[in-house]
Formats: C-alpha cells, sequence, structure tokens
C-alpha cells in the first residue's frame, strides 16, 4: 500500500511538474539567437521571436520561459515570410501542395493574378479541363472563392490570395472574341467584380498584352477598377505595353488608378527589347511624379532578363479572336497564314511582339503538351527552324498547331544594368511569374523559368550579398512588409506581436540560387526553417508535407466582420 501511495504521490507530482513547465514554457515555438529583420527597412537585431498558435507573441532581445519547440537561429537572420505578388500555382498546386519551389526560398504568400480562376460558367469550366496539360485536374468550382477554398481543403503549404481577373470576368459575359460590351453587359462585369471581392479577392487585374484582354478599352477597364477600389481593392496590370508603346502603357495605368480612385501597381516592371532600354529613366521619373502627386503607384519584378509566356506573344492578337481553338484554326488557312507571317515580321508592329525583340536565337522553348514534341524542350526557336528548313515564323505557326496550345517559351528582353537598378526602387516588391513545382514527378515533364526556383533567392544572394544593389534590410521589407501594405493585408508582413506568424530563417551568406535556363529543376539553398501561420512547413531545409496554408482575402470579403462593398463612387456609361 505504502508502495502504491508513493507510487500515485510521484505520479501526481510528476503531472504538476510537467504542467509546472508547460505554465513556463508559455509558447508553442520559440526561435532563439538569430538576427531579426523585422520587415521595417531596419536594421536587423540579435533576438529572439516567439509564437503562439498562428500568431507572433514576442520579438526581443530575449524571450522569456521556454518553447515546445525551440530553434537556434545563431548565425541566420529571422524574417518575416516573403511574398510573391505574381504567382502562378493555380495548377502546380493540384499536383502538389507543397509549393516546394517557392517555400524553399521563404515564400509564405502566392498572391495569384494577371488572369484568375474564377468566376467561370459552364463553357470556361469545360474548356479548363480540355486545355489542360500534364497536370490533371477536376473544374468543379463556378467563383473565384470556391476555388481557393478547394485548394485549402486540399491541403497546401503556402498562404494564397488572389485577384480577379478583368479578362475573366469578360471572357464570363462576352466570351473570348474581340466584342465590345453593351451597358448591360458591362454591369454585368461590374457586378462579376464586386462579387469576387466580397469572396475575398484583392483587386481587379489585367493582362493587357494577351487576347481577350487586350480587346478591353481603357473605359471599360476603369469602370472594373472602380469596384475593385470601393471594395478596398487595387489595381494592378501587366500593362498594355513593356516596350515600344512603353510610356502609352504607363500613362494609361496611372490613368485608370486616377479615374477609379484604387491604388495601382505595375506587374514585372521592364523595358522589354534592346531599343527600349534607355526609357527606364523616364519610368522611373514618371512613377515617382505620379506619386508625389498623390497617386499610389508601385511595382513588383522578377530578378532575370528573359521573361516567359507563350508564343501568343509572339502573333497579332487578331488572329487569337475566338480564344485558342479558333486561333489555332485561323493558323490553318494559307490566306490567314500569310497575313499573320507579315505582321510576325513587321519591324514596327501596332501590338507588342515579344519574338520580334528577343528574335529567334533569344526564343527558348520550355513546354509542350505533345509528346512528341516534348524532345524540344530547352531549344531555340532558331535552332527547331534550322532543323526543320523553315523560317522561324513558320515554326512558331507549326508548333502552335502541332501542339494545340500556346506552347511555353521564354523570351530574352531585358538588360541586366536595368534589373539591377529596379531591385533598389523602394517602391518595388518582387514576384516568380511562375508557377511554384518541385524537381520531381510531373513538373520533369516541361521546363520552368528558372525564376520559380530562383526569384527571391536570386535577389538575397546575387542583388544583395554579391552586388551590393541594396542591402538586406531594404530586400526583406521590400519582400514582405511593402508588398503586404499595397495589398492592405493586416496584421501581415511585419516581425510583431499580434501579427500573424509567417517566419523564414535563412543565411544570408548562403543563401543562393541553382536553376538555369538549362537546368532549372534545381531547389534553391541557405533557408533553413519556413513557418507558416505558425506552422513548420520547412525544418532543416526540408518540406514537412503539412498543410499549414490558408487562404488570405481582402478586406470586402463578406465573412468578416465589417466586410463587404460600398457603393461605386460614379455611375458608368458605356458608347463601343
Amino acid at each position: 500500500m505504502r508502495i502504491l501511495l508513493r507510487l500515485t504521490l510521484s505520479a501526481i507530482l510528476a503531472t504538476l511538474l510537467a504542467g509546472a513547465a508547460y505554465a513556463a514554457a508559455g509558447h508553442d515555438v520559440i526561435i532563439r539567437n538569430g538576427v531579426i529583420y523585422d520587415g521595417s527597412g531596419g536594421p536587423g537585431v540579435a533576438g529572439d521571436v516567439a509564437i503562439d498558435g498562428d500568431r507572433i507573441v514576442y520579438v526581443g532581445p530575449h524571450a522569456p520561459g521556454r518553447g515546445k519547440f525551440e530553434l537556434d537561429a545563431h548565425g541566420k537572420a529571422i524574417a518575416p515570410g516573403f511574398v510573391n505578388m505574381l504567382a502562378h500555382p493555380e495548377e502546380s498546386l493540384f499536383a502538389d501542395g507543397r509549393a516546394l519551389s517557392d517555400i524553399a526560398q521563404g515564400v509564405t504568400l502566392e498572391v495569384l493574378g494577371e488572369d484568375s480562376m474564377g468566376p467561370l460558367n459552364a463553357q470556361m469550366r469545360a474548356l479548363g479541363v480540355q486545355r489542360q496539360s500534364d497536370i490533371k485536374y477536376p473544374v468543379d468550382w463556378s467563383t473565384l472563392g470556391g476555388y481557393l477554398e478547394t485548394l485549402e481543403k486540399r491541403g497546401i503549404a503556402p498562404n494564397i490570395a488572389s485577384t480577379v481577373g478583368a479578362a475573366t470576368v469578360r471572357t464570363y459575359v462576352l466570351g473570348e472574341g474581340n466584342v465590345q460590351p453593351t451597358p448591360q453587359q458591362l454591369g454585368e462585369m461590374r457586378r462579376l467584380v464586386r462579387q469576387a471581392m466580397e469572396e475575398g479577392a484583392l483587386g481587379l487585374s489585367t493582362a493587357l498584352i494577351y487576347s481577350p484582354g487586350s480587346y478591353a478599352k481603357t473605359p471599360e477597364i476603369e469602370a472594373l477598377a472602380t469596384e475593385s477600389g470601393s471594395c478596398g481593392g487595387i489595381y494592378i496590370s501587366h500593362m498594355r505595353s513593356e516596350g515600344d508603346r512603353l510610356m502609352e502603357g504607363l500613362e494609361e495605368l496611372i490613368d485608370i488608378s486616377r479615374v477609379s480612385g484604387a491604388p495601382a501597381e505595375i506587374y514585372h516592371l521592364k523595358a522589354s527589347g534592346k531599343p527600349n532600354w534607355g526609357k527606364l529613366d523616364a519610368v522611373i521619373a514618371r512613377v515617382e511624379k505620379a506619386r508625389a502627386e498623390g497617386t499610389r503607384i508601385t511595382a513588383d519584378m522578377y530578378t532575370y532578363t528573359a521573361g516567359a509566356t507563350g508564343l501568343d506573344a509572339a502573333m497579332p492578337p487578331w488572329v487569337q479572336d475566338g480564344g485558342l481553338e479558333a486561333w489555332i484554326q485561323h493558323l490553318k488557312d494559307p490566306a490567314t497564314r500569310a497575313r499573320v507571317i507579315a505582321d510576325m515580321k513587321d519591324p514596327a508592329p501596332a501590338w507588342e511582339n515579344l519574338a520580334l525583340r528577343a528574335g529567334p536565337e533569344g526564343t527558348l522553348l520550355l513546354a509542350f503538351k505533345n509528346p512528341a514534341l516534348k524532345p524540344l524542350t530547352g531549344r531555340t526557336l532558331a535552332s527547331v527552324a534550322a532543323e526543320r528548313h523553315a523560317s522561324p515564323q513558320d515554326t512558331a505557326i507549326d508548333l502552335v498547331i502541332e501542339d494545340g496550345t500556346r506552347v511555353g517559351v521564354a523570351y530574352f528582353l531585358m538588360s541586366e544594368e536595368n534589373v539591377r537598378r529596379e531591385t533598389a526602387l523602394p517602391w518595388v516588391s518582387f514576384g516568380s511569374d511562375e508557377a511554384a513545382p518541385a524537381p520531381e514527378g510531373v513538373f520533369l515533364e516541361s521546363n520552368n523559368h528558372p525564376r520559380a526556383y530562383g526569384n527571391f533567392a536570386r535577389l538575397l544572394g546575387r542583388y544583395v550579398r554579391e552586388e551590393h544593389a541594396l542591402t538586406l534590410s531594404a530586400a526583406i521589407h521590400q519582400l514582405s512588409a511593402l508588398p503586404a501594405s499595397n495589398l492592405s493585408l493586416a496584421e501581415r508582413g511585419l516581425l510583431k506581436a499580434g501579427y500573424i506568424a509567417d517566419v523564414v530563417v535563412f543565411d544570408p551568406a548562403t543563401i543562393t540560387d541553382h536553376s538555369t535556363y538549362e537546368r532549372p529543376h534545381q531547389l534553391a539553398t541557405g533557408v533553413s526553417e519556413v513557418l507558416v501561420n505558425g506552422r513548420l512547413a520547412l525544418k532543416d531545409g526540408k518540406p514537412t508535407g503539412a498543410a499549414t496554408g490558408r487562404v488570405v482575402r481582402g478586406r470586402a470579403w463578406k465573412g468578416r466582420a465589417g466586410g463587404g462593398c460600398r457603393r461605386a463612387s460614379k455611375e458608368w456609361t458605356w458608347n463601343p
């Protein structure tokens, strides 16, 4: 009996001591002994970060107590999680929710943009399945909110957010043709933008060099941006030109911002094509003038001299009238083909011809759907044209017809000097403009632009550590607090008590990108831990596989207290 009593008392005492120890610990996670860059742009300060649940509860010189999980970050930086301001993992997250290429670089929030995955009508859903390539998935949602919830329920590592695409809304109402909306149709488009904003969209986005977005006239975009602005959202745009009419494209963006009242952002800031490299001075001056006058204009960029898109950016918009399938049928007509080739060779086209400025040697083939064409992956358009004994223009047309897709390509268009200079602009944040693949499985069926695996690590390794284009503090601010503020995201982007615990731990001395155009599927190194909503998505440089991510919604989300849009500030008349 005495032995039993002693055992019982010992058990009680052990329980009490364990409870006391837990009370003393008081935190779920403590990251100790690192250099804290809180995202504000201030210098790094030695200290600790403590986390309870999904919130940061302490940032300072020494976190009291102990944590259930403690991490020694000696010699490393502790920073807010990075925001990918233009991300395209819309499909890759169905194949692999880890978003490994981005998580390995410290990205904790993927902001989807340009077009959007909703709203979708029945025809758009059917085409969404029909046009899939290597990655297959059901399209069983009809709204943007439904798509975001679908991903969250599947389980994803990063947080995700999205704008609503103006071209998506346009397609819902008008189809993919070159037509202008009636007043009633424009009213329906405005309603769809408002609905998406109340489902959590962060703003309105456009991609104005691509069909059918290129068919929209400025007043149409102003009307939709006004709806976004009335819902507390941003207007963010791949401008109508980034090259020959760069300044005109910028003026349109500034005008849309002023008329709509929505803050505006330039997607992937660049001066595209060697004849336009010298325009960067004028672009910077114009943006800073608009900012000084009170118009909120910001930009984002990727840290490479090549962009990546499709061969649709090598052909005139008129031949793409009606969508992908109609475009391919048009190309099969000999007379139409001849006219397209003439337009592709025009040295001063009225549309944004990326292949013209890159040249056949600067056009790199990245992704095909047709298995017979996949061996061409990684080759230039020039080399394939030579092998086929055909012109580059004929070859581009034939590849689109044979593949049944826009064909994924990279265009070498930008100046390294300009890229370096842009990184240091205090109103510029960063976006990969890419999917979030992994170096395995279905992703090896095609090539990604190396920015998918290296955009953020390249900033910190090459432009901060090696070239001193900007300081580490400034870079972290531009990766975290700046984009969070531009998107009006509360309690994100800073290491601050009460803020969401999206945190990255990395070594500034070793963080490096390894992905190349020849061998793109290589993860960056130097990031050891990534916490998303207070949980480890990356530990010791390895993915945990935990579904740590959530949907991040905008200010008008109706699921939030006080959510919803106010009435638009003005009514619009439309005279096409």
